[in-house]
């Protein structure tokens, strides 16, 4: 290769980094030492010392995580158009398979559990699933018997709840989950999830928490983060200063840094104060330092509000990254208290809480689009068009 054609391609590969350097750089890391966490945080705290320069400063990161994701200005609102079929019952508890369209022709699938005693109004809990592949052929996702012991029990506690789908999962496959725009499509679908419940009448908007763990636990804390209508929160195995997610669906796009903001996950967990938030964390993913690093930054966060009574962490130090029965006891009680459930129907006389009532069903009993309930023919077919209709074109 002559030298001038070789510096000419030289310059380009060094283009080429820089501009995919400079890609990384906008979208934020995936992760950085536990260090790097400890001084951010540090320096996030000199950036207020009162209440009022912390709501302005929660009020620049909310505006840079919408910014982030495309979701300024938000979307339109459209009709949900719901479809609810399959009610079946089982003990305290009934499950509908649920679907509506958050965009027109984009929809959020999942199920619905609702509390058979009582009228109502209920509170309203939504429960994304994370990354938690099929076990033993039972479909994974929201299909998994620890979602369905998870949304049941809190249905028999007195709680409306919905199980959905994370984009490109489950029945939510009009694009796939490695899509540009997988966290812009779930955090509207989550927002959106939350006016679906708010549409039921049995529903008391003023009792409307969310629970997930790993990649739900990202969509719980980014969710009650962007939307005041959340008024309890429980991420699950989650929240770190030195880990953003690895997924696309977390990270993938410039939530966490731009040119006006900067910030990482212990930080947008402590948007949540005032409200009941509690921590669940473990001793063998990247939650190990919640106890000493991300919930005392948090906990000081909730100081300025005096408000350290509605924030609670619990540390398993032996246990590694699920949402098992020892992460799911905590929540219950948390949520018990705070959103007024009631234990009497699953508590035992040792403070633990019986799940064997709950009826493990198969992912076919929880499927909302079938043969005789199709998906409409005018569903969007891909990840461009979900995008177009999320950021319509300005006229």
């Amino acid at each position: 290769m002559e030298t001038g054609s070789l510096m000419t391609l030289m310059k380009l590969l060094v283009i080429s980094t820089c501009a995919t350097a400079a890609t990384l750089a906008l979208a934020g890391k995936t992760q950085q030492t536990e260090q790097e966490a400890k001084d951010q945080l540090a320096e996030f705290a000199k950036t207020y010392s009162n209440l009022n320069q912390w709501k302005n400063r929660a009020a620049t990161i909310r505006e840079g995580i919408l910014r982030g994701a495309g979701l300024v200005p938000l979307p339109p609102k459209g009709d949900l158009k719901p479809i609810i079929h399959s009610r079946r019952e089982f003990k305290g508890y009934s499950v509908e398979n649920v679907a509506f369209e958050s965009l027109p022709g984009f929809f959020v699938t999942g199920n619905l559990y609702r509390p058979l005693d009582g009228n109502g109004p209920h509170a309203g809990v939504l429960c994304p699933h994370g990354h938690f592949p099929s076990k033993d052929g039972d479909g994974g996702g929201r299909f998994r018997p620890d979602m369905q012991y998870r949304c049941a029990t809190l249905a028999r506690m007195g709680a409306v709840v919905l199980a959905y789908d994370m984009v490109g999962w489950g029945e939510s496959n009009q694009t796939t989950h490695k899509d540009e725009n997988v966290l812009a499509f779930q955090l509207w679908n989550s927002i959106r999830s939350v006016d679906f419940l708010l549409s039921l009448k049995d529903v008391d908007a003023n009792r409307i928490g969310v629970t997930g763990a790993s990649g739900g636990g990202t969509q719980t804390f980014l969710l009650t983060a962007v939307d005041d209508r959340v008024k309890l929160s429980a991420p699950v195995v989650m929240v770190s200063a030195h880990f953003f997610g690895g997924c696309q669906c977390e990270s993938g796009m410039p939530i966490h840094r731009s040119d006006k903001h900067e910030t990482n996950n212990a930080e947008i967990a402590a948007m949540a104060a005032p409200r009941p938030l509690i921590l669940v964390s473990d001793g063998k993913d990247w939650t190990k330092n919640v106890p000493d690093v991300e919930l005392p930054y948090i906990r000081n966060v909730y100081k300025l509000f005096k408000a350290e009574d509605r924030v609670q962490g619990v540390f398993l130090k032996d246990e590694g990254h699920d949402y098992g029965y020892s992460k799911r006891l905590p929540v219950y009680k948390f949520f018990a208290k705070h959103l007024r459930l009631n234990l009497a129907p699953v508590v035992k006389d040792d403070g633990s809480v019986e799940e064997s009532a709950v009826t493990i069903q198969k992912k076919e009993a929880m499927m909302v689009f079938t043969g005789d309930h199709p998906r409409p023919d005018y569903a969007l077919k891909d990840g461009q068009e979900i995008a177009k209709g999320l950021r319509p074109q300005k006229k």
